[in-house]
């Protein structure tokens, strides 16, 4: 009879291997999750502006300023957090984030009206503006400093899988089961991350302390400061016309809900694709050439969608367009930022996350009061100007040749 296998065998290549994706796969897993989760809390009121308009018997403009209030919110809340939460111990800061959007998302499912919903909304994202800094910062103190930019893009993938599969999940959840539903689905989605960064992140990992001192050193540091602007006049372009892409389509081409969903998860399947071209390619080409190849993707589509108002296929091969880059183009902007000063990389992050949230409130509150006022084509427009301005921002971050 042969031997029975012994503790050579158990502790063999199969549980090494597992052992390894545990360690190295499962906490970016998880952060990445907890994006996608994030990402969902922050943009859930543009995936069913219509519905939650209705619902709360509330105009499409109220709804809008969901998103413009939250904006101000996370703005305000992200380098602020930042600041208070830097040395905690971020398995603990991430799940207890994560526990609250959760708990957030569950009680606006069972909110009873508009002012209820915006309460809710504005205390969730004040603890939600932690997580995608953190995220960004925790995944960098996990793996060896030639992973760093590639982790950092796929952490953020899950804002790219929160548009490409979250936004048309809960559009067409609260087309068809009500805004209530959505937001319950909202709530399971951050439960899961929470328990998977409990088990698996790694404990007392802290970053390094911050104080105001460091936030006036990034001042006066020319390029983080042009990094920031990018993403400033970036996003703003983008969400003034993303956040209202649902009524423009329905006005435009008579969209439904069906179309609506198809749209988003064309723009964030393309966002998803993108992120993993960049991630994959950044490496080689280096932060400054694929900015440039993921923010003319954001400046093209943009100018297809608005050129093809009107016409199905032009602005679905816009919106398609206009995906390759944004998710992107954010993910490229963490990693430059964190290259460009990586001791300040806790803040920076943050501050980008910041930046971008004063660019959804400029662009969503820009957005709803053209929309409000019916000039729906000069929209398009406008969030095409603030992209073109973000280029030329860009062109002047070119890094230093390295030294022979």
């Amino acid at each position: 009879m042969a031997p029975r296998p012994g503790p050579a065998y158990v502790n063999g290549p199969c549980f090494s291997h597992l052992g390894f994706f545990m360690r190295q796969w499962l906490p970016r897993i998880a952060l990445m999750l907890g994006n996608f989760a994030t990402g969902i809390s922050i943009l859930a009121p543009a995936a069913m502006l219509t519905t939650l308009a209705d619902g709360l018997h509330v105009g499409i403009g109220a709804v809008g300023l969901l998103m413009t209030f939250g904006a101000v919110i996370l703005c305000i809340g992200s380098p602020l957090m930042a600041l208070l939460t830097t040395t905690l111990d971020r398995r603990l800061l991430l799940v207890t984030t994560l526990a609250v959007l959760a708990v957030g998302q569950a009680a606006t499912a069972l909110a009873p009206d508009y002012a209820t919903v915006l309460a809710l909304r504005l205390v969730m994202l004040a603890v939600a503006a932690v997580f995608t800094p953190q995220a960004a910062s925790t995944v960098a103190m996990i793996v060896p400093v030639e992973q760093r930019s590639g982790a950092i893009s796929f952490v953020f993938l899950g804002w790219s899988l929160a548009v490409a599969g979250g936004m048309p999940m809960l559009t067409l959840l609260a087309a068809h089961g009500g805004w209530q539903v959505a937001y319950g689905v909202a709530a399971l989605a951050s439960l899961l991350p929470c328990v998977l960064l409990a088990l698996t992140l790694p404990a007392r990992l802290r970053g390094v302390p911050l104080s105001l001192g460091s936030f006036g050193t990034i001042a006066r540091h020319r390029r983080i400061v042009l990094l920031l602007l990018i993403t400033l006049l970036s996003t703003s372009g983008q969400f003034t016309v993303f956040i209202y892409l649902a009524p423009l389509a329905h006005s435009f081409i008579g969209a439904d809900a069906n179309v609506i969903g198809l749209i988003f998860a064309a723009y964030g399947i393309a966002g998803f694709i993108g992120n993993v071209i960049a991630s994959r390619i950044v490496g080689r080409l280096g932060g400054f050439a694929t900015a440039a190849i993921f923010l003319g993707s954001v400046l093209l589509g943009m100018v297809l969608w608005a050129v093809g108002a009107g016409l199905f296929a032009m602005m679905l091969a816009g919106a398609i367009v206009w995906g390759l880059g944004f998710a992107a183009i954010n993910s490229i902007q963490q990693a430059r930022l964190v290259a460009a000063a990586p001791p300040l990389a806790s803040a920076t992050v943050a501050l980008n996350t910041s930046v971008l949230y004063v660019g959804q409130a400029i662009g969503s509150g820009l957005g709803g009061v053209m929309f409000a006022r019916g000039y729906l084509d000069t929209l398009d427009y406008i969030g095409v100007g603030f992209v073109v301005l973000a280029f030329l921002a860009w062109a002047l971050t070119r890094e230093p040749a390295a030294p022979r």
